[in-house]
């Protein structure tokens, strides 16, 4: 569980060791607006991928207009993550969710926000994908499930080697491969 009061101290000494004043007029507050943000940012991090299938854990039988054969896919979403080697931002990034219903469909926002409090954890993006796949599949009970990621880490970009790049990763299962998000 993120801890708001190890964070504010932890964003205290930071100020500190980068040689700055914590207590002077502009920093005062810093510390306990950080902790805010990265409780926010870091909500992920109070959930399993199981309890993400539990909360968002609401389907809708299909229907006669539809059968198992419909393709659905959800594409753009937007998401942001922080590598767990460097705590370093990674951004620019979407995800696109693709499943063949197994006799239930998802709502089409539950997607969006599986990727979402997926990515709000300390990640690698290869990570990410496999654990939205995961969830979808745990939710859905499809066996043809695809997930693509693609973004920039700037630990890539802003360090090190200071390359604008982007990063692309797929996981599936069952009969969906990468061509079904051209």
């Amino acid at each position: 569980m993120v801890d708001k009061n190890k964070l504010e101290h932890a964003f205290k000494e930071i100020l500190e060791a980068l040689g700055d004043n914590p207590e002077r007029e502009g920093l005062i507050d810093t510390p306990k607006r950080a902790a805010a943000m990265y409780m926010e940012m870091f909500i992920g991090m109070n959930y399993t991928n199981d309890e993400i299938i539990d909360m968002y854990n609401k389907t809708f039988d299909e229907d006669y207009l539809t059968d198992s054969k419909n393709l659905v896919i959800i594409k753009d979403i937007d998401i942001f993550s922080f590598c767990e080697h460097h705590i370093a931002l990674m951004y620019d990034m979407t995800c696109d969710i693709a499943y063949i219903p197994n006799g239930k469909v998802i709502g089409l926002s539950k997607l969006a926000r599986i990727a979402d409090m997926v990515s709000r954890r300390l990640q690698l993006q290869e990570r990410i994908t496999n654990d939205v796949l995961y969830v979808v599949k745990g939710i859905t009970g499809s066996n043809d499930v695809a997930v693509r990621i693609r973004g920039s880490h700037s630990c890539v970009t802003a360090r090190g080697i200071k390359k604008k790049s982007r990063t692309e990763t797929f996981s599936t299962t069952g009969s969906l491969t990468r061509e079904v998000f051209n």
